[in-house]
């Protein structure tokens, strides 16, 4: 197996600029979830009670409420990656505990993963080389992922998948029943608090607002985004890439892009790679540092993230 090579910190910064970009903090990661929901609490209010406040019909705001939630969603996404590094809060249950209840299930199982992804960056072994392997891509391929992120198709592939395989696989004369009730059981809580959010809603008055307000976002502006930020990350990065200030691309966000499509910090994921126990809220900082020691012209950076899509999509037809 082939490690992917590491960069030395001390190479980058000295020890009074690396202990306030390494340092954990006991309110900054908790702040990041507690606005996280703030966010999405308001939108929810905010389409809730607009026929109310304002006369305007709520299927109006749908779409951009959509949009704001999809992008918290992933935003609650990327927390829970920052907890796999330990570096949500100091305190590894509380760390633990904040990722898994309040960000995304799955936490240790994700940990475990995704560290092999670091150590095996852009290697044969990178369990999500798979993800960048395929670029560059036709414009028309683009288009045709886009069109299944936004019908949905995306979404029910990767939450109901398992038990499709599954179901396909079965032998002559299995019971269906036993199939779907294995996969209901594994998927459980996603079932159990879902369906909690749909009682209190529906008791309210508001039985539309999940499938409106938590499963449309997720089910399509989430797998959109999502899409766009793997691609953004590492498409395009060469396999077996040597250099380590190489194997991630750093992406230029603005405040929109931030608001959508690249939350707390995600966009700069060359510095993450460099620096993968460094905390989200740091990176602007050391990348800042960065520029000003003249590394940022060595790293894999783009100035959008519409520059980096068209390049993704720049296979000809």
């Amino acid at each position: 197996m082939s490690v992917a090579a590491r960069v030395n910190r001390k190479d980058f910064f000295t020890d009074e600029e690396w202990a306030p970009l390494a340092a954990r903090s006991s309110w900054k990661g908790l702040a990041l979830v507690a606005h996280c929901w703030a966010v999405i609490g308001l939108t929810w209010a905010a389409v809730i009670w607009s026929p109310h406040v304002l006369g305007v019909f709520w299927p109006v705001t749908i779409i951009p409420a959509a949009m704001i939630i999809g992008g918290r969603q992933l935003g609650l996404g990327i927390l829970m990656h920052d907890a796999a590094h330990g570096c949500l809060h100091p305190n590894l249950k509380v760390n633990d505990g904040v990722a898994e209840w309040l960000c995304a299930e799955g936490v240790e199982r994700y940990r475990k993963y995704h560290l092999q992804h670091h150590k095996f960056a852009q290697q044969a072994e990178d369990p999500d080389l798979v993800l960048s392997a395929p670029f560059p891509i036709t414009r028309q391929s683009l288009w045709r992922k886009v069109a299944r992120d936004l019908t949905g198709q995306t979404w029910v592939k990767q939450r109901f998948g398992v038990m499709q395989a599954k179901l396909k696989a079965r032998k002559p004369g299995q019971a269906v029943l036993p199939i779907v009730a294995g996969e209901i059981w594994r998927m459980r809580r996603w079932f159990a608090l879902n369906l909690a959010v749909i009682a209190v809603t529906s008791a309210l008055g508001y039985w539309w607002a999940w499938f409106a307000l938590w499963l449309l976002p997720r089910a399509t502006w989430f797998q959109l985004i999502t899409r766009f930020r793997n691609i953004a990350e590492h498409a395009l990065v060469a396999k077996d890439e040597p250099d380590p200030l190489r194997h991630a691309r750093t992406t230029s966000a603005n405040l929109v892009e931030r608001m959508l499509i690249a939350p707390y910090y995600v966009n700069y994921h060359c510095e993450h790679h460099m620096f993968m126990h460094m905390p989200c809220w740091s990176l602007p900082r050391a990348h800042r540092l960065l520029r000003a020691k003249g590394v940022l012209d060595r790293m894999r950076t783009a100035p959008n993230y519409v520059t980096v899509l068209s390049q993704a999509a720049g296979k000809a037809a």
